[in-house]
């Protein structure tokens, strides 16, 4: 099948709000030739990168909105969009490949509209721009709301945050200390002809200056290297591990934390991982199987505690479920897929597990709160509220070079070429 036409069925349902890029994209990936893949990925990722600005470009264009059931002509169009002004694919090529993929995909009827859209956009598009250059959503390529919301929380830094969500991301890797040191691997990816270099605040990270398939470097198969952003990596440090201690992770898929854990601290009694999907928890099992690493993988939620056999923890990861909003660059669905209403749900979500796992630590035991966000409704503000609402609650300065310092916890905002947006704060419980 026509790769575009491959491409529009997976990303109808996105653009649909029925499912993320993670879950359309291995399905689409089972359809075409491996050849293909690499295209189709840079396809898929790019048109949902560019998607604000290029349903700006659609609505401005089309007559009228299409039908739900024809989402994957939809998705065609801003494909075919997204070739014209960001790919090196020749002009002549991306209009003849997409207008073709609408026969594949049984809406022939539809050949006629692509041609003349992708034919205007060509012969247009310095008006087209000019005429929607005042327009945010599409100046900044976010939805609206995003927009004004980063604005009124970090008017100093909302425009870099923007900038950086529509780069792609760079690759970190996290190298296991159990099996090399970082010196030495990075020898290693230099004798590979792979380019990279250590990390500024993990002490086990290193960056690549390209991406690169994981199957090309030193050791993988074998648990020498994991591939985790530098701000993920930090978690392990602030918790403060402590041989004999037990260890859980309230929201462990994929695992890369867990894994860090292990890797970082040897010695622990006992490792409990919490994961409400059992389709994610296979991924922490995939992770701790290539490791050589073992955890008691517990399927269940993290806000309740059924599961809980009744002793107490020395150290707590709060991993919460968020809008990912630091992470934009990795998953640039989530631009289109998270609304403003959202963030209200998660934060009652975020309190409720810190609840539950508030009983589950011991008295001077330590709670690590994190998310992938970067609004402060999901971070400093919970945290406000929890310690407010227990009086055992303490909340520790992280003293640190990296983010900024806020009134509870830190901040880490994406970096160009470095880490994503991240927020990390520290809870100690009271003995008395």
């Amino acid at each position: 099948m026509n790769i575009r036409a491959i491409a529009a069925r997976a990303l109808g349902p996105v653009i649909g709000r029925k499912e993320s890029l993670n879950t359309a994209l291995p399905r689409a990936l089972q359809h075409c030739h491996e050849n293909d893949r690499a295209l189709l990925q840079q396809l898929c990722y790019g048109t949902m990168r560019s998607l604000p600005k290029l349903a700006c470009l659609a609505d401005k264009l089309l007559k009228k909105p299409f039908k739900p059931q024809d989402q994957d002509l939809y998705a065609l169009v801003l494909l075919g969009f997204y070739q014209l002004l960001e790919m090196r694919v020749p002009a002549h090529a991306a209009i003849s490949e997409t207008v073709e993929a609408a026969a594949q995909l049984n809406k022939g009827w539809a050949k006629g509209l692509l041609n003349a859209l992708l034919r205007t956009l060509q012969r247009e598009q310095d008006t087209l721009f000019e005429q929607l250059s005042e327009q945010p959503e599409f100046r900044y390529n976010h939805p609206q709301w995003m927009i004004a919301k980063l604005q009124h929380n970090w008017p100093d830094q909302w425009q870099e945050v923007v900038t950086q969500n529509n780069q792609q991301p760079p690759m970190t890797l996290r190298i296991n200390k159990r099996k090399t040191n970082r010196e030495a691997y990075l020898q290693q990816l230099h004798d590979a002809d792979i380019a990279a270099s250590a990390t500024p605040y993990s002490n086990v990270g290193i960056q690549l200056a390209s991406p690169v398939d994981v199957s090309i470097l030193p050791g993988f198969e074998y648990g020498f290297v994991s591939v985790q952003d530098e701000a993920a990596q930090l978690s392990s440090t602030l918790l403060d591990l402590q041989p004999g201690q037990r260890v859980l992770d309230a929201c462990a898929a994929p695992g890369g934390k867990l894994c860090h854990i292990l890797e970082h601290e040897p010695d622990l009694a006992h490792v409990t991982a919490i994961e409400l999907e059992e389709s994610r928890a296979s991924r922490i099992q995939e992770n701790l199987l290539r490791l050589n690493l073992d955890a008691d993988v517990i399927i269940d939620d993290a806000a309740s505690h059924t599961w809980w056999d009744g002793a107490q923890y020395d150290r707590i990861l709060v991993d919460a479920p968020c809008s990912a909003a630091g992470v934009i660059r990795r998953n640039p669905d989530i631009k289109h897929l998270r609304q403003s209403e959202d963030i209200k749900t998660l934060t009652e979500i975020q309190l409720s597990i810190l609840e539950n796992c508030w009983k589950l630590l011991k008295p001077s035991g330590r709670l690590l709160y994190a998310t992938c966000s970067v609004f402060p409704q999901e971070n400093e503000r919970v945290v406000e509220r929890f310690t407010k609402a227990h009086a055992d609650a303490c909340h520790l300065p992280i003293v640190a070079e990296w983010g900024i310092e806020r009134p509870f916890g830190r901040q880490l905002f994406p970096q160009p070429q470095g880490h994503d947006g991240f927020y990390y704060a520290v809870l100690l419980k009271d003995q008395s």
